[in-house]
């Protein structure tokens, strides 16, 4: 089974999509807080928030404490961040559902008609198609129409102080302090997402001073107001990622009446390989001879009653944005569409969204009954998909390992 997507400068493994995650635009999904329980609801402590305050300070601080101190003067914590942080809905919505509204005929439309924006220039010094950097943005930010209107400074405090991710949301939290403090964006200026993802394309601080690009040259790198910039650092992001020139994110396939579901989201295996076991793509002809050679992974966002899937490594790639299967299907599939390539075959099943105690009451009980989900997160990732296969296959049912919320119910009760 494949881990989540590794750090963003960590080298891409050619053998097999990329596996490990580490925040690229968004902060890792939502989990417990830091004594490992659900959060719940959400009440602000401002003695509290101080005192973690100048915690972070003595720590992180070093011959900046008193202008990152000037910096964080008057902050509260936002208790709508830590309510959206668990909320997320590539984590809790069905694929389906999630990627009909992310890659609906008007964005598809918006962003082919958005293809000239993307300079000539960062197609060739990249090698990420236009068309896919058209889809993040459309998708991150509605084309620059909405960027987050959240003081990125106080999001990231509150996300540290909330203890669950907090040596990650600390250092996103210096590195945001440094933004401002050397003169890049002025704190008025420096907006973004709840989560602290900022601009057009919802770079993250750290990947906004590493990966950032002045694609214009005028001596700042400008991800809000500046579209060429914001698409050349988004280009920048997929290529240092390892970014496959030439080769899809991946296709929609047909599996065989007969076709061993274990083997959906497994280890994966080059085009000749699945074509002996009957995989065929669902509007014929075959990958190219690359992209045939590579190891490329069936996945089934909906199980085997929905639309399937060959990802291949670029499929990978896009999750160093967002570690979402629906996410990267709804980058992919609007970036084709954008190309002028047909919409799929299969069609989704309505199924309902899973709430947040079925996900983690899933979880729990598979734990309970010995199938390790890696962690007890609310988060149905690779583990938690694993463990409910070995959970399938043990109880005589189809091994997709898709979790509905009839199913979640199911193995809370124990049966």
């Amino acid at each position: 089974m494949l881990p989540e997507a590794p750090p963003i400068m960590a080298a891409p493994t050619p053998a097999a999509p990329p596996g490990g995650w580490s925040p690229a635009i968004v902060p890792p999904p939502p989990g417990p807080n830091a004594s490992g329980t659900p959060q719940t609801a959400y009440s602000p402590d401002q003695a509290g928030f101080e005192r973690w305050k100048d915690g972070f300070l003595n720590r992180k601080g070093g011959a900046r404490r008193d202008l990152y101190a000037q910096q964080m003067a008057g902050l509260t914590p936002d208790p709508d961040v830590i309510r959206l942080d668990g909320n997320q809905p590539e984590f809790s919505r069905p694929a389906g559902a999630y990627i009909a509204n992310a890659a609906s005929a008007a964005r598809i439309a918006e962003a082919r008609r958005r293809i000239d924006a993307v300079p000539w220039a960062v197609t060739q010094r990249f090698g990420v198609p236009a068309e896919i950097l058209v889809s993040i943005w459309g998708n991150e930010s509605s084309f620059g129409q909405v960027q987050g209107n959240s003081d990125v400074i106080r999001s990231l405090a509150t996300l540290a102080f909330d203890g669950r991710r907090r040596d990650w949301a600390e250092e996103q939290l210096k590195h945001a302090l440094d933004i401002v403090i050397d003169g890049r964006r002025d704190r008025a200026g420096l907006k973004g997402s709840w989560a602290g993802a900022m601009g057009q394309t919802q770079f993250m601080p750290d990947n906004y001073l590493r990966l950032g690009v002045d694609q214009n040259g005028d001596g700042k790198v400008d991800i809000w107001g500046t579209e060429s910039d914001a698409l050349a650092s988004a280009a920048n992001l997929l290529a240092q990622a390892g970014w496959k020139r030439g080769q899809a994110w991946g296709y929609e396939i047909r599996l065989p009446d007969n076709f061993d579901y274990a083997l959906a989201e497994a280890d994966g295996h080059n085009w000749n390989f699945w074509t002996q076991r009957g995989v065929t793509l669902a509007r014929g002809g075959a990958p190219t001879a690359d992209e045939a050679a590579e190891n490329g992974v069936i996945l089934l966002p909906q199980g085997a009653r929905g639309p399937a899937f060959l990802a291949l490594p670029n499929h990978y790639i896009i999750r160093r944005y967002n570690n979402s299967v629906s996410y990267a299907l709804a980058i992919g599939l609007t970036a084709d569409g954008a190309a002028g390539k047909p919409g799929l075959v299969g069609t989704w099943p309505e199924d309902g969204p899973i709430s947040r105690d079925q996900r983690f009451g899933a979880q729990t009980a598979l734990a309970r009954a010995g199938y390790d989900p890696g962690g007890i997160d609310g988060v149905i990732g690779s583990g938690t998909r694993r463990a409910l296969k070995q959970w399938q296959i043990a109880h005589g049912r189809i091994p997709d390992g898709y979790l509905t919320a009839a199913l979640a119910d199911e193995l809370m009760r124990g049966n």
